[in-house]
């Protein structure tokens, strides 16, 4: 069966599935916002609690990483995933997500081989292209004086 790419992109379009845009957004939206909230909520209980401002803040960093990384473990995470889409990509919540996913995926591998190896398959290039970004930034910066 010959098809030029005008025919082609026709039966592509045709049975793709239609985007629910609206809906997606307004997931993500509120998902993300809740999940910022509970950090919110989360720095006035520990500043309540005693903590200073930048203890409290650490500690509600502290807390979204292990929430993640426990939801992650149960399986609960994907499911987050599936629902609010890039709502549950929060940086710190879905940062913990990513490096926990592969960790659990590999760990029948071994200790080294499987989950030492792999628990920075996703997280990987986001650390070495934001440190990379960060460096040439403050040379820019630095230049620029």
């Amino acid at each position: 069966m010959d098809m030029n790419a005008e025919e082609y992109g026709k039966v592509v379009k045709d049975l793709s599935p239609k985007s629910k845009t609206g809906r997606n957004v307004l997931r993500a939206f509120w998902v993300g916002g809740g999940i910022c909230v509970l950090g919110q909520a989360l720095i006035l209980l520990y500043e309540r609690l005693g903590a200073g401002k930048t203890d409290a803040a650490t500690w509600c960093s502290i807390t979204l990483i292990a929430l993640s990384a426990l939801l992650t473990g149960l399986g609960w995470y994907d499911d987050l995933a599936r629902f609010a889409g890039a709502g549950s990509l929060v940086p710190i919540t879905g940062f913990a997500n990513s490096v926990a996913s592969p960790a659990l995926e590999f760990k029948t591998e071994g200790w080294v081989t499987g989950m030492a190896v792999k628990i920075f398959t996703i997280a990987g290039p986001v650390l070495v292209f934001g440190t990379a970004a960060s460096v040439i930034y403050g040379v820019i910066l630095c230049l620029m004086r």
